[in-house]
């Protein structure tokens, strides 16, 4: 139902992860019987996560790390590790730059070109420690850089940017076909982001075997605001998935929606998938492990951008391990920690058995589910405070 917002415009109501909640069903279910593993294309993962390909969150160690773990860490191909032999120094400085020289700092580092070399020994480093390697580029590059991943070993292909659309127009330079390329492309390919019903069916149109979900909802991320652009990830997440009902019917082929940003808390994640979405990509909780580089600092693929900067650099400190993070154990009560236990534990309080069952639980508009008792809690700033 559309809402009039004045005299020749309406809009759609949307929601964002804290206005829904997740009704639980006529029965329960053991944690030991849920089954919350994801399986895309080849390649079966026993969480059904990826490592946002932000420089603060994955670099090759945190990602053969999260790969041990049972996800896919997705690395950054034109970020520090792709541009310097040994970037650490500049990792240190970043996460010590005052807020107001952070973003001009951070545009000085990142003009540095990226090395073709660097690239593939990157992809190599992960690969020879035995996980799955995905990797990201901007549609821009792609045609630069994409064979050069294949030579190296990647298993799958991120093409990601703020809007990745199907069909982009410019009268400057040829544009990446997306289709044409995936359709010549050897190994599986994901894009995004995209944030509608339509821009997700023309993506899923492209051959991709997954589309990114997620316009602006991450907590570096200040695209809503620069551009005024984005959809609240749980409308965002349930419209693509919508979308993919729809190109099942067309074709027979699924494709997978994995919702990007927005999460912080065991409950989003439940929620997201609760919505519609096959697994998820996180990245402001893996910046805050004790090994994710950025030391306790945190910042996105666009807020380096050297005349338009869409993200902030912020403070996520120091939760715990990555496996503290992803699986547990976690020994405080405000869902940050032990992220997929909590994706257990939802679905096992629900009543699912797996995360496509999940998929058609029922939620609900709960404008109160954050507040309702819980004065005592934000009045001291614990648990949900």
């Amino acid at each position: 139902m559309e809402i009039d917002i004045g005299i020749g415009k309406s809009g759609r109501q949307a929601y964002g992860f804290d206005d829904i909640a997740i009704v639980p069903s006529r029965r329960t279910r053991d944690p030991d019987d849920v089954d919350i593993s994801w399986q895309m294309d080849a390649f079966r993962f026993r969480l059904p996560m990826l490592g946002s390909a932000m420089d603060s969150a994955i670099s090759p160690a945190t990602a053969i790390a999260i790969g041990n773990l049972g996800g896919v860490g997705v690395l950054n191909l034109e970020g520090l590790w792709t541009r310097y032999e040994d970037p650490e120094p500049y990792f240190e400085e970043i996460a010590n730059l005052s807020s107001d020289k952070a973003t001009l700092r951070m545009q000085e580092i990142y003009q540095e070109p990226v090395k073709e070399e660097l690239i593939g020994r990157r992809i190599k480093e992960i690969k020879e420690s035995g996980v799955v390697v995905a990797a990201s580029l901007t549609p821009q590059r792609v045609g630069a850089y994409a064979s050069l991943t294949v030579e190296a070993g990647l298993d799958i292909l991120i093409i990601q940017g703020t809007v990745v659309s199907a069909e982009h127009v410019s009268s400057q330079s040829e544009p990446l076909n997306l289709k044409e390329f995936i359709s010549g492309f050897e190994l599986p390919v994901i894009v995004g982001g995209c944030a509608s019903y339509s821009t997700a069916l023309h993506l899923m149109r492209t051959g991709a075997v997954a589309v990114l979900v997620g316009v602006g909802p991450g907590a570096a991320c200040t695209t809503r605001a620069v551009l005024g652009v984005g959809v609240p990830q749980a409308t965002a997440i349930a419209d693509a998935a919508g979308a993919r009902i729809r190109y099942l019917d067309e074709t027979g082929r699924y494709v997978h929606v994995i919702a990007d940003g927005g999460m912080r808390t065991g409950g989003d994640v439940s929620k997201a998938i609760a919505c519609g979405a096959d697994a998820v990509m996180i990245g402001s909780p893996l910046a805050a492990a004790a090994e994710a580089p950025g030391r306790g600092a945190h910042w996105g693929m666009a807020t380096f951008h050297p005349t338009l900067p869409r993200g902030a650099r912020v403070q996520v400190g120091n939760l715990g391990s990555l496996e503290e993070i992803l699986v547990g154990p976690a020994h405080e009560n405000d869902g940050r920690r032990n992220l997929f236990g909590g994706l257990r534990m939802s679905m096992a309080t629900t009543g699912y058995a797996d995360v496509k069952e999940f998929q058609k639980a029922e939620v609900m508009i709960a404008p109160a589910l954050q507040t309702e008792g819980k004065a005592l809690q934000r009045s001291q700033r614990v648990g949900m405070g």
